[in-house]
């Protein structure tokens, strides 16, 4: 019976040591090297613009006269925030530029100031008509970052009647920023944009009338200019009396080939 329990005690014993081995730590194994994580950056796409048409919410002066002034803007919603505001600023200096001003206004502003301009010519003489103005806005093309906007007016002034005057503007979205033409063309490309223009400009005085030319400016400035973007390359648009009085308008159109030489290299890459 003794030699049982012997027995049974040693058991007991080798499994005793035997738990105690099995909480001894185990040598870690090699961890798996892992490589390194690969960042894919997102591409920054700029949200849909979902430009829908509307009338412009602006205020009118009461009247109670037969000859009231004739106000029509139709303008653009979009869902980007900053672009409305540049929208609506673009279309007040274009109102302005119908009575000769160029201030910073608001539209608001700059329909009161067209209103003013009305009623000071109907005070003149009772015969004298109210101002008309009918503007119309959008979007022909976008690209990217880029956007273009063209706003035509139609006009009656002081007996002075003005169809289908247009006016360009060229946003860039990303860097919420009106951009001209200079603030694309290559440093380096000035002078070769600089004989693209002149040499477009003598054949457009040559299909001009004599006392055109002899009125015109001899030189072409095309820093300030309206510019615009299609599919093919880029182009500046001179309206007639913006050169000359009673010039016809002027239009200028880069090939592609040129276009990407005179375009800074990150703009042609954007734009095209």
């Amino acid at each position: 019976m003794k030699q049982n329990r012997d027995v049974i005690v040693v058991s007991l014993l080798s499994l005793a040591l035997m738990a105690c081995d099995s909480k001894k730590p185990e040598a870690p194994e090699k961890a798996d090297v892992q490589p390194p994580e690969v960042v894919v950056e997102k591409a920054d796409v700029l949200p849909y613009l979902n430009i829908q048409e509307q009338p412009a919410k602006i205020a009118l002066p009461f009247c109670e006269r037969k000859n009231c002034i004739d106000i029509d803007i139709q303008t653009l919603n979009t869902v980007d925030p900053w672009m409305n505001t540049w929208i609506a600023k673009q279309q007040a200096l274009v109102i302005q530029d119908q009575i000769g001003l160029k201030q910073d206004m608001t539209l608001q502003q700059a329909v009161n100031a067209f209103v003013k301009k009305s009623d000071a010519w109907q005070a003149e003489l009772k015969i004298n008509k109210a101002y008309t103005l009918s503007l119309y806005t959008r979007i022909p093309y976008q690209r990217n970052e880029f956007v273009l906007m063209q706003i035509g007016v139609d006009t009656e002034q002081e007996g002075v009647s003005v169809k289908d005057r247009y006016y360009f503007y060229v946003a860039d979205r990303r860097s919420q920023k009106n951009l001209k033409i200079l603030d694309v063309v290559d440093a380096k490309q000035q002078v070769n944009m600089d004989n693209i223009v002149q040499d477009a400009y003598k054949k457009w005085l040559k299909d001009n009338t004599k006392d055109v030319q002899q009125q015109a400016p001899q030189k072409l400035y095309w820093g300030q200019a309206d510019w615009f973007f299609d599919q093919q390359g880029i182009g500046l648009h001179y309206r007639g009396d913006a050169i000359v009085k009673e010039a016809k308008q002027l239009d200028i159109y880069l090939s592609k080939e040129q276009t990407q030489q005179v375009l800074k290299a990150d703009v042609y890459q954007h734009m095209f």
